[in-house]
């Protein structure tokens, strides 16, 4: 399918699909996130209690802010939801699924890479966060998202076996597509990293109305482009832009595909969807 042709869903006459996802990240211990705003690692060996405590912002605090906001907004989203956060804090993703979000699935912990493990123990993985997903939440989640955005070659197969619907890592397209697995097919969900507050506040140092102002260029712009039909994410992660600065940049930024009439406001379960009936 090229990217004149959508399915049926895909509103008339509004070509940029702007996809709303929050980052709902936890780390097993003693495990802590590899970038902070400290800016210099500790030693090896060494247990990060204050990368620690700024990551459990997001569980705390963060995504209940957000979850506020997303209701306020009249906006539905995708919380891609670490296992060890749904065990954690098992009131959270409960609450997110009640206020008729979706929960999908981030792997147990942000702390392991899929490509550092074999494929067994990346079906035991997976598995341990769909058991901590449904939990809380009362289902199975729908779509999958790995730490660092960074599958292995067995992930979509493996995800395939265990009942999921779409994999939202794809780099290579601007539009879902269908992905063939030895276990069946599901939905390859494009993934954009222009509008995501991990690299351009926390890698990057920008202040947080670059989110916005990156949004509103691509917008704005989308016309002399020849407006294509596209996917563009608006991706936050709870405990960078769940805090208050971060999270007034995200209002201003869905206020800005509001006032755009070639945009529309959806989320990765819901373009899966569409694309399951193409």
């Amino acid at each position: 399918m090229d990217n004149t042709q959508v399915p049926r869903g895909w509103p008339e006459g509004r070509p940029l699909a702007i996809s709303v996802s929050v980052m709902l990240e936890g780390w097993a211990a003693p495990d802590a996130p590899g970038m902070g705003p400290m800016g210099n690692l500790l030693k090896p060996g060494t247990v990060d209690l204050q990368g620690r405590s700024w990551a459990d912002y997001g569980a705390k605090v963060g995504a209940w802010r957000l979850l506020d906001l997303l209701d306020q907004e009249g906006t539905k989203a995708v919380f891609y939801t670490s296992g060890v956060v749904a065990e954690q804090f098992p009131a959270l993703p409960a609450a997110i699924a009640q206020r008729g979000h979706d929960v999908s699935a981030h792997d147990w912990s942000q702390g392991t890479l899929p490509p550092y493990l074999t494929p067994e123990q990346e079906a035991a993985d997976i598995a341990r966060c769909v058991s901590a997903l449904k939990a809380t939440t009362g289902t199975p989640p729908r779509g999958w998202l790995s730490p660092r955005c960074t599958p292995s070659a067995s992930t979509s197969g493996l995800l395939a076996a265990q009942g999921f619907e779409f994999h939202a890592e794809m780099f290579d397209s601007d539009l879902p597509y269908r992905l063939a697995t030895p276990s069946g097919p599901l939905i390859g969900v494009p993934f954009t990293m222009e509008v995501n507050d991990m690299p351009l506040y926390v890698r990057y140092g920008n202040e947080p109305d670059a989110f916005t102002r990156t949004l509103t260029k691509i917008v704005e712009g989308w016309s002399r482009l020849g407006s294509p039909h596209a996917c563009l994410d608006i991706t936050v992660h709870a405990h960078v832009f769940g805090r208050p600065y971060g999270a007034l940049a995200f209002l201003d930024s869905l206020a800005v595909v509001k006032r755009a009439p070639h945009c529309w406001l959806t989320n990765h379960a819901e373009l899966a969807a569409i694309w399951a009936t193409a």
